[in-house]
């Protein structure tokens, strides 16, 4: 029996990257998944991989109508939703004086709103049967600034106060809602390059573990919140970094290899 033995989860952006990594490992530990993303073939391809555990639902999560149906035919084909993982995010580089209304409304409306329709999606159900677990996925970069992510940031942020509104009042109807945030990880958003991990790892040596993440260790952070072991937390911010927001990590200094 895994952590996860007859439970329901939806998993937005679970086509690739951090979202297949959690389909991955929710259906490993038992659970059964909706891979809800816009990515059709990459979708597919995942669900068969993964058998009769997972289903690939198309959605788009800014459109709520879309949401309904999604959670509608989940329900219908798999059973009432017990965990929503809310991945999809869209990252943009762009400075404050470059970055045009119409970019910084695309990038919330994705990362935040996107997470605000999930909630809803899922709440009603899961407060009918008095238990459920939410967790939205945040960033690093939602708990520190970072130049040239401004519109990223800012919904990062957003998402966490989204989480705690949600904690306060969802918790007392027996929805817990917490939040994932990830520093570097190795996926196709943010190595869209293809650069080796090692190459990866040097890029990452002024953070304390001095490497990379691999979206696996994101997903055990989402796995773990989805199970009944994660009970009495609620409301928490969990950082995924190696260390990131700690602070920076300078070689030569005392306490650094070799000192």
């Amino acid at each position: 029996m895994g952590r996860l033995s007859g439970k329901v989860a939806i998993i937005t952006g679970g086509a690739r990257g951090m979202g297949a990594a959690t389909c991955r490992l929710f259906v490993e530990q038992g659970a059964k998944v909706v891979i809800a993303d816009v990515l059709d073939d990459a979708g597919a391809a995942l669900a068969a991989e993964l058998g009769e555990s997972a289903r690939f639902l198309k959605l788009d999560v800014t459109n709520e109508e879309n949401w309904a149906h999604v959670v509608a035919e989940a329900e219908a084909i798999l059973g009432p939703i017990d965990a929503l993982v809310n991945n999809a995010g869209i990252l943009m580089f762009k400075s404050i004086l470059e970055t045009t209304k119409a970019d910084f409304e695309r990038v919330l409306g994705v990362n935040l709103v996107g997470e605000l329709l999930g909630i809803k999606a899922v709440a009603s159900g899961m407060i009918a049967r008095g238990r459920g677990s939410i967790i939205n996925v945040s960033s690093v970069d939602g708990m520190k600034g970072a130049n040239g992510l401004v519109a990223y940031a800012s919904s990062k942020w957003g998402v966490r106060g989204l989480t705690k509104v949600a904690a306060m009042e969802l918790g007392h109807k027996g929805v817990r809602v917490n939040s994932v945030h990830p520093g570097g990880v190795d996926t196709i958003m943010s190595n869209h390059n293809d650069s080796s991990r090692e190459d990866l790892n040097k890029a990452y040596s002024n953070v304390p573990l001095q490497r990379i993440g691999g979206p696996e260790e994101v997903a055990a952070a989402s796995a773990f919140l989805a199970s009944d072991d994660a009970s009495y937390i609620h409301g928490a911010e969990i950082v995924v970094d190696g260390g990131m927001t700690v602070g920076t990590y300078y070689m030569g200094f005392p306490g650094s290899p070799g000192m």
